[in-house]
């Protein structure tokens, strides 16, 4: 098919070698009768033109050689594993396991103190507001008491003034 012929042009434009191309284009010689053929296609040049050299490529008809040389190779395989490289990938493996395990643990060894901190710190924040406000309370409640005692010493002097006064008046009576 046409994407087949495109496919094998791309290919074997890759194997041409371009140092041989651009000389041939400048040799006189090879310039007027320069045919070249590879596998399955052959170069011509077409007459010079104003905007440089053209060629004409044609592709002949595909061979089953050529179809097997463009066949795409498996991927080398692995070398077989001794029993000292596998033994040796278990135990980077198990350092790998033991490391990020030590490393978790330390994580939640620092966020179970950050935590711990942070309890004691809004203790002691407790343990202090209680305090000061039961020395406030305390305060206050002297305060209240000093306060009516002495409302009611002024109260008392009041009234023992008025019964002196209406004894007082009594006597004048």
């Amino acid at each position: 098919t046409l994407f087949t012929a495109v496919m094998i042009i791309i290919e074997k434009m890759k194997e041409l070698s371009m140092l041989s191309l651009i000389c041939s284009c400048f040799s006189q010689q090879t310039r007027n009768n320069l045919v070249c053929e590879f596998e399955d296609m052959e170069v011509k040049p077409i007459n010079k033109r104003a905007s440089g050299q053209a060629f004409e490529v044609i592709l002949k008809p595909p061979t089953p050689v050529s179809e097997v040389a463009h066949s795409i190779t498996s991927p080398p395989k692995k070398r077989d594993m001794s029993l000292e490289d596998i033994q040796k990938k278990l135990e980077a493996a198990e350092n790998r396991r033991r490391s990020q395990e030590a490393q978790v643990l330390r994580a939640l060894a620092e966020k179970r103190e950050h935590e711990r901190d942070v309890l004691l710190k809004a203790m002691e924040e407790n343990s202090n507001f209680s305090k000061m406000a039961e020395e406030k309370l305390i305060l206050k409640m002297e305060q209240n008491k000093e306060n009516r005692e002495a409302y009611l010493a002024a109260m008392m002097e009041r009234l023992l003034e008025k019964e002196q006064n209406a004894a007082i008046l009594q006597q004048n009576s």
